[in-house]
């Protein structure tokens, strides 16, 4: 199989195999960045402490967060099949997500640096009967070497950005060498699976975005009744899921705001938790009053902007306002996903980037189930309209309510298309079971 592989990838792997080596000073710095689990570091080479539970093992894989949530659904009918789950990800925030959201039995690992030998460690140990790879996170030595073992795989919710799809035109034969190892290539949208047949797919169809499916995210009913109690009779805008750059337009557009309404409350929730001290620092420096939720505070009568800098808590926030910025769009980050807000009756303003969720908004502001504001002008506009007309933002968050049901089913599609490999793991269960 090497000798077919293109050059792009004989020289990856000759590389990621040299490069192991320098694998502790990498770990060394990832650790110095808060980007490691000091605990969980040897999951990084392939070693675990977990033991493989008997029978039939599922590996889903996803990149972080977002991913990660995208599959939970699909988790919760794998196991009302009693099939046993390993979960991967590359990120903190995500291992701190399932161990918040996800049931105790799933079982939760680092994937493993993309080197050959810590990537066969990782399979020889768990020895999956099926690899479902969510979205686009494609590591070579991984797929690669789960397709020399035989092992079956499937993308699922397959994305292929309008970023990442001319990249990978230019590298055609490497990106079909691995695309071409999937059995199945399940596509959110039909633009994305006509990308990945041209970037050679074989066996491509179009599922939909599990994305549209996650259910509404949790909330602790104390710690919201609190925030409510404190928070009480002012108007709030909550600015989910922010990125670098787009805070400082929000203190503005604030600033604006509270002329209008005085005993405005505006809550920033970082995408990245661990930013919170530097953004409540750019509020100080611009004047405002901050609270901040990482040092349990809790915001006052005078408090300006709260600083939501905690995890597995945007539940909490959508409860307390239905009014809703969506980050990530007014820089070009291409969006965050507005599903779990709108499930929860939210009202959305989002910027002009939104392209890693083209289709959702697309659909969302055509029927004004979301509002796009490319100016700093049109977001003050925007979020003073929601503020000022109840009225409105009830038929707004109803119409993205219709939005969301009528694209929703990606689960059911997910589910029929995997149909023959779960059939082949209940018959494996019932042989070892007799």
């Amino acid at each position: 199989m090497a000798n077919s592989l293109p050059m792009t990838l004989r020289v990856y792997q000759k590389l990621s195999t040299a490069m192991v080596p320098l694998s502790p000073a990498l770990i060394k710095r990832r650790l110095k960045q808060g980007k490691e689990d000091p605990a969980r570091i040897g999951e990084r080479r392939g070693i675990s402490k977990d033991i493989r539970p008997p029978g039939p093992l599922v590996w889903i894989h996803g990149a972080s967060v977002g991913e990660v949530l995208a599959a939970a659904g699909l988790i919760e009918k794998l196991r009302a099949l009693r099939i046993r789950i390993l979960l991967t990800s590359g990120t903190v925030t995500s291992a701190a997500i399932v161990a918040k959201r996800f049931p105790a039995d799933i079982i939760h690992q680092y994937v493993p640096y993309d080197s050959p030998r810590y990537v066969a460690r990782f399979l020889d140990h768990w020895r999956p009967s099926l690899a479902l790879f969510i979205e686009s996170d494609l590591w070579p030595n991984l797929i690669l070497s789960s397709a020399a073992r035989r092992l079956p795989m499937v993308l699922i919710n397959g994305r292929m950005s309008h970023r990442s799809f001319p990249r990978w035109r230019r590298l055609t034969g490497t990106i079909s060498a691995l695309l071409g190892r999937f059995d199945i290539c399940m596509a959110q949208s039909q633009v994305d699976a006509e990308r990945f047949t041209a970037l050679g797919s074989r066996n491509v169809i179009t599922t939909g975005n599990l994305k549209l499916d996650v259910p509404a995210p949790p909330a602790d009913p104390a710690k919201l009744e609190r925030l409510m109690s404190v928070t009480r009779g002012r108007p709030i805008v909550v600015a989910a899921s922010t990125h670098p750059g787009e805070e400082e337009l929000l203190l503005e557009a604030h600033r604006t705001l509270a002329g209008f309404f005085p005993s405005l409350l505006s809550v920033i929730v970082p995408r990245h938790p661990d930013r919170g001290e530097a953004i409540a620092r750019t509020v100080v420096a611009s004047g405002l009053r901050v609270a901040l939720r990482s040092r349990e505070e809790l915001p006052t009568a005078t408090t300006d902007i709260y600083v939501a800098d905690t995890m597995g808590e945007l539940g909490v926030f959508y409860r307390l306002s239905p009014v809703v910025f969506m980050g990530g769009s007014l820089v070009a980050h291409g969006g965050q996903n507005p599903i779990e807000a709108i499930k929860l009756g939210a009202s959305i303003v989002h910027g002009p980037h939104v392209f890693n969720f083209t289709d959702v908004y697309a659909a969302l502001d055509s029927v004004g189930g979301a509002k796009r504001a490319d100016t700093q002008e049109a977001l003050v506009k925007q979020l003073g309209q929601w503020l000022a007309d109840p009225a409105a933002r009830e038929l707004s968050a109803a119409a993205a309510a219709r939005v969301v049901e009528q694209l929703g089913g990606a689960l059911d599609r997910t589910l029929a298309a995997l149909e023959p490999y779960l059939l082949q793991l209940r018959l494996e269960m019932g042989a070892a079971n007799a």
